[in-house]
């Protein structure tokens, strides 16, 4: 499925690049430099949390750039705390030359301890040519641009067992009221439960809620309660909430009830769907995929996708991802940075599996499978509708911690789905605390 004539290409070139050159300063060519590697002998070191499939797939990303350039560029894994490893490093004076952040939230608390460099003009010439306004803000501190997004993760997507819908003769719904009154329903009148919730990972329902409010309340309302500029008490959180509640509501819409529903964790529910068979849909992410090949099913057979139906006005696109910024003022950090925000980066990256591009100039041929293509296709479609996801842009202790904030205030909503006002209400109290700090 993947391009490799083009790789191939690109890693025989990274290793004629990657020479003993040990130049002190790139910028001054001499006779024995290759012509058009205006970094050779620069070293770089990246940071991010990636493992596995992800770290190599990224690392071929990187021997492009070093192919390009003739830099030679090492990868450091930071493992799940990002914070936990850069932080010491930090501290230290001794930072990776780039680091690619899984939250934005910490954009701003990196630029607060003046950890970061501003991006160079070249960099933000690409963000600016490939990305809408709002990822360069998202990008941005104290009036600073400091990032750029260069990984996406799709979250809003319904996934569901074509099996299920074909014994129940349900179909994919485009409106909300339709997935509650004829998809939901008919699934369930066949006597399978329509949803598997994995509530007992708290941050399922905030995307949940997220899909439902960008839509019900459009983009503009999303940015304001994103910053906390309106409360949790208004009357558009009680909108989305009832939508909610109209499936939290009904015991047989939800496998095992709410109580089930609560002691299911991700990605334990797509088991439930697509392995015990037990469920019809799950309502997460694209990175869903990975558990249902787990589970014995096939991607676009037995597990298909369709766009969360719209609760309102606009189809909602809600992203997460990975941000990278620069630690240290150099050419190399600025020339990486620049590499991953363009249009040519993007396309090395996106004929690789498991990579969504936010960027709106790479096109969607350029991806290995069918389901990526509708995906980066609804990116793109979005337009200045996109948004990410809200809870990692609030302070973690309301947004991002178990048991605690929005995960534990939602989770009390799921047993509780008839008192939106008091679901409102404690919301609210725990954003004011934790936007105060």
């Amino acid at each position: 499925m993947r391009k490799l004539p083009i790789m191939v290409a690109f890693l025989g070139l990274a290793a004629a690049a990657c020479g003993g050159n040990s130049t002190p300063e790139p910028s001054k060519q001499g006779s024995a430099a290759p012509a058009g590697k205006p970094l050779d002998g620069v070293k770089i070191e990246v940071a991010a949390k990636w493992t596995g499939d992800e770290q190599a797939n990224f690392e071929k990303v990187l021997k492009a750039f070093q192919a390009k350039t003739g830099a030679t560029v090492t990868y450091a894994s930071t493992g799940e705390d990002t914070g936990a490893y850069l932080g010491p490093r930090i501290q230290g004076g001794n930072p990776p030359d780039v680091a690619i952040l899984p939250q934005p939230g910490l954009v701003q608390q990196y630029a607060d301890q003046n950890a970061l460099k501003p991006l160079s003009a070249e960099v933000q010439t690409q963000i600016d040519q490939n990305y809408t306004p709002y990822w360069k803000e998202l990008g941005s501190a104290k009036g600073q641009v400091y990032g750029v997004l260069v990984k996406a993760a799709h979250k809003s997507l319904i996934w569901y067992r074509q099996g299920a819908f074909d014994d129940a003769g349900a179909q994919p719904a485009t409106t909300w009221d339709d997935l509650v009154s004829k998809t939901a329903q008919t699934l369930s009148d066949s006597g399978t439960a329509p949803f598997a919730l994995c509530a007992a990972s708290g941050w399922t329902l905030t995307d949940l809620f997220e899909n439902v409010y960008l839509s019900s309340a459009g983009p503009e309302n999303y940015d304001k309660l994103a910053k906390h500029e309106i409360p949790w008490t208004d009357p558009s959180v009680a909108t989305a909430l009832g939508k909610m509640a109209q499936i939290f509501g009904k015991k047989e819409f939800l496998l095992g009830g709410s109580t089930g529903a609560l002691q299911t964790d991700f990605p334990t529910c797509v088991t439930q769907v697509y392995g015990q068979k037990k469920a019809g849909m799950v309502i997460e992410a694209d990175f869903v995929a990975a558990s249902v090949g787990q589970s014995g099913a096939k991607v676009g057979e037995d597990a298909k996708i369709m766009p969360f139906p719209k609760a309102g006005d606009t189809a909602p696109v809600v992203l997460g991802g990975d941000i990278a910024v620069a630690l240290k003022d150099s050419k190399g950090a600025m020339a990486l940075l620049e590499f991953l925000a363009s249009k040519e980066g993007g396309e090395v990256w996106a004929k690789l599996p498991g990579y969504l591009s936010p960027n709106r100039n790479v096109s969607p041929d350029n991806y290995p499978d069918d389901l990526t293509k509708q995906l980066a296709q609804t990116i793109i479609s979005a337009g200045e509708a996109v948004r990410y996801d809200m809870s990692d842009l609030a302070p973690s202790a309301f947004g991002g911690t178990d048991g605690k904030g929005e995960w534990k205030d939602l989770q009390d909503f799921l047993r509780n789905p008839s008192d939106v006002k008091g679901a409102q209400q404690k919301l609210e109290a725990d954003a004011a605390k934790a936007f105060k700090k």
